[in-house]
């Protein structure tokens, strides 16, 4: 790899942002991938590129060949994060799913007895007020936020955090009614309707989730879905 382009990545990687590598097997050329960079070194097809995207969104490296062209495209991605607002009931569930997932997972509450070592063990956790602690964290395009306490003083700043940040996932915990709430409040503070429809609310797939493992699990197909860019219902 040419010095330029490894030094390209680091910085990269460093803001946060998923990168390809991508080398022309038969010729050896080398050019970076990105959400807006095309490989210009490379004279890729629209087919080509939009492989090697689809490899950065699904974080998988691998050779790939669409028109003739054999590519290998190697994935740099920051690491995947959740950082879940609330140390309740359905973070004790979410927290170790996620990290399974591979997620570097962060719980954020202020309240201590709540945000615990006990309660959750080997997680990071966070006693700052939300946005306070969204601001150190910084959220990229690799990041997941979820709010879960159910109390606009908390959820509401991470929020409006959330929606100022490039998060591929924001989800906030409540009833239809309790969304609608939530919305009205953060377009009086400025958000317009497109905005606040970046917020799954309620979060999870609708998948008849009752108790706090079933909810968590509904959250996680849900912004894992979102990671990988599909549709969901």
């Amino acid at each position: 790899m040419r010095r330029d382009l490894l030094n390209e990545i680091l910085e990269l990687k460093a803001r946060g942002e998923p990168v390809a590598l991508v080398t022309n097997l038969a010729t050896g050329l080398q050019d970076i991938v990105t959400a807006t960079r095309t490989g210009a070194r490379l004279d890729l097809s629209i087919s080509d590129l939009v492989a090697a995207r689809q490899a950065l969104i699904d974080d998988r490296s691998g050779e790939i060949e669409t028109t003739g062209h054999r590519l290998f495209v190697h994935v740099h991605n920051p690491a995947a994060r959740l950082m879940i607002v609330g140390a309740v009931h359905i973070s004790q569930s979410l927290a170790p799913m996620a990290m399974l997932a591979g997620y570097q997972v962060t719980v954020i509450d202020p309240r201590r007895s709540f945000a615990s070592a006990d309660r959750f063990p080997g997680i990071d956790l966070r006693h700052d007020w939300p946005d306070e602690a969204l601001e150190v964290l910084r959220p990229d395009s690799r990041s997941a936020i979820v709010t879960l306490t159910h109390d606009p003083k908390l959820d509401d700043p991470a929020l409006t955090f959330a929606l100022r940040s490039p998060a591929f996932y924001i989800g906030a915990l409540g009833s239809k009614k309790t969304h609608a709430a939530r919305l009205e409040r953060l377009q009086a503070e400025g958000f317009s309707a497109a905005d606040c429809m970046r917020i799954h609310g309620p979060a999870g797939l609708d998948i008849g989730a009752k108790s706090p493992a079933e909810i968590a699990i509904s959250v996680m197909a849900q912004l894992t879905a979102a990671l990988h860019r599909r549709p969901t219902r």
